[in-house]
């Protein structure tokens, strides 16, 4: 089956995604309207070559797969924290600024990028089954907030064989930053937040001379992702010498190189601009967390945004408390603080609050976690969701 909602034209996804939400239970409309539908959005290149389950994929139970953990760091880097043998992988460690070191890029240039491509060029004949392409920090804003922030958390519940099946599988699950849309390549403007995007028309070009410069880019950031052999080998090994040849030549910085590179990866080894399978199916099918459905996931989510929201209302009213404090206001006769900040009592509502929702969604979690124990679980969660649909 294909857990994806295919769209050529960005603007289906919109009609889609209303019908969706009128049908949600209201406690997760009202809060997450555009977030949880539709269910995932892929916008196809007209050449893509389809990635959905492929019958024709040998599958191995999950301890029989080979994995390799790609992952390059500076000499400064601390990669004790990866413990192959804890995290069931063999390890590709690349020290990017050290040319004697015994994995090593050509050029320290493209972030990630250049040692992605280098592992991909120099094992090509030679690649396991899984391929994990990380960085070089345990704990990452970026890494999956349900799973701690933990990268090696995130590698040891890794589920290959959506790995298998997709072909190819980012690392974050929460479509934000990068998801739906992204870089709108045809918009040269710079923005402050998007500053490769007035670089792209330009690099796309290079990249990819017999592709059309797409209308929108996207994937949830950030350059984090894992591989199966045989999307890798669908490609010619030539390309990515070609791809790594580019970032060796182009005269746009390391920075910038590597930033055009994280919404590219996507387009590389599925065929399609924009990539973003639905964040409940990801974290439940690809690590085991499982809340029973997009409305329940959408649920917990509207009780980590009440929380969340209760925290910036309790700093906002103790910043305020301190400046009139500072100011000499004091307390008023009726014992209030000046200025009506912060009256006595709100600080103990709040906290209360806010404790009473970290107990809650520490609970959520749990069971999501328990849930995801069993594969009956994960399989009905995915499978079981209706919204799952082709649009062409």
């Amino acid at each position: 089956m294909l857990y994806f909602l295919l769209v050529q034209n960005p603007e289906l996804v919109r009609p889609a995604k209303e019908a969706t939400h009128a049908k949600q239970n209201a406690f997760a409309v009202n809060t997450l309207h555009g977030l949880l539908g539709p269910v995932s959005t892929i916008s196809k290149h007209p050449n893509a070559t389809q990635f959905d389950d492929d019958t024709s994929i040998e599958r191995f139970s999950e301890g029989a797969y080979t994995r390799v953990l790609v992952v390059p760091h500076t000499s400064k880097d601390s990669v004790t924290w990866i413990d192959g043998r804890l995290l069931d992988v063999s390890l590709a460690l690349y020290v990017v600024d050290d040319l004697t070191a015994p994995l090593h890029p050509p050029r320290n240039k493209g972030h990630e990028v250049m040692v992605y491509l280098t592992y991909i060029i120099d094992h090509y004949e030679q690649l396991p089954n899984i391929l994990i392409f990380m960085h070089a920090h345990r704990h990452a804003w970026h890494n999956s907030d349900l799973l701690g922030f933990d990268a090696a958390e995130m590698i040891t519940r890794l589920n290959s064989d959506r790995v298998i099946r997709h072909g190819y599988m980012n690392l974050r699950c929460a479509w934000d930053p990068g998801c739906p849309e992204w870089l709108h390549p045809h918009e040269t403007g710079e923005l402050l937040t998007k500053q490769e995007q007035g670089l792209l028309a330009g690099s796309w070009n290079e990249l990819f001379p017999l592709d059309p410069l797409p209308t929108v880019l996207g994937q949830a950031c950030c350059a984090q992702f894992a591989v199966s052999r045989q999307k890798v080998l669908s490609i010619p090994r030539q390309r990515f010498v070609f791809y790594r040849d580019w970032l060796l030549r182009t005269p746009l910085t390391d920075y910038f190189s590597g930033r055009i590179w994280e919404f590219v990866w996507q387009y590389v080894f599925t065929g399609y601009q924009t990539y973003c399978p639905a964040e409940h199916a990801c974290y439940c099918d690809g690590f085991g967390v499982c809340f029973g459905g997009k409305v329940q996931y959408g649920e917990f989510l509207t009780l980590r945004q009440s929380k969340n929201n209760y925290t910036k209302e309790l700093e906002t009213l103790r910043k305020q408390q301190q400046t009139a404090l500072e100011a000499g206001d004091g307390v008023g006769s009726d014992g209030n603080v000046a200025l009506g900040v912060l009256i006595p009592g709100e600080e103990a509502v709040l906290k209360g609050r806010i404790e009473m929702l970290e107990k809650e969604l520490s609970n959520r979690r749990l069971d999501a976690l328990e849930r995801g124990k069993d594969l009956r679980n994960r399989e009905a969660e995915v499978a079981g969701d209706n919204e799952f649909v082709e649009v062409q």
